[in-house]
């Protein structure tokens, strides 16, 4: 039995630009019928058709944990990790935050955060992984800039739900 919830959750990335496009993430994180139930750590990124990181939009993990221990399990994220989360300290100013319970968590990319982005094809990933459960990384594909509203979605089987990517020119 899955329940479902709403949490509503904003990350700024950068200041705001009249000119840029919005993106926004809608993202169904499905509470399991298990006997151990942890929130998932959480993290969503950009590639460009070379399949190199060109931005961290999200990421999701314990931040309650004394002396940031709750990075110690950031690498349960592996595509995340080997790709960019490595590199990155956390927490990391507007991008960054708490995992939250399951439900559809919103996260909102500032105009302006993404507007250096050359025109072409690229791709979000979101990756969740549970302590006690599983891993899993949904992919969709993405035309930057957008030239009309769209949302385009991805979708989970375990881990994740629906993966809405909403963007507006």
């Amino acid at each position: 039995m899955k329940l479902r919830y709403s949490i509503a959750l904003s990350l700024p990335l950068a200041s705001a630009s009249a000119m840029a496009a919005d993106l926004a993430l809608k993202l169904d994180v499905p509470q399991l019928n298990v006997a151990e139930y942890h929130r998932p750590y959480i993290a969503a990124w950009l590639e460009n058709a070379d399949q190199k990181v060109v931005a961290n939009l999200g990421v999701l993990y314990d931040t309650k944990k004394k002396d940031n221990a709750g990075t110690k399990w950031l690498k349960d994220m592996r595509q995340w990790w080997r790709k960019t989360g490595r590199e990155l300290t956390m927490p990391m100013d507007g991008v960054s935050g708490a995992t939250k319970a399951p439900g559809e968590l919103t996260l909102n990319i500032p105009k302006g955060s993404l507007d250096k982005l050359p025109a072409g094809q690229y791709t979000v990933l979101v990756e969740a992984a549970r302590e006690a459960g599983g891993r899993e990384v949904v992919k969709v594909p993405l035309a930057w800039p957008p030239k009309t509203a769209a949302n385009v979605t991805g979708q989970g089987k375990e881990e994740l739900g629906a993966v809405v990517v909403q963007v507006k020119p």
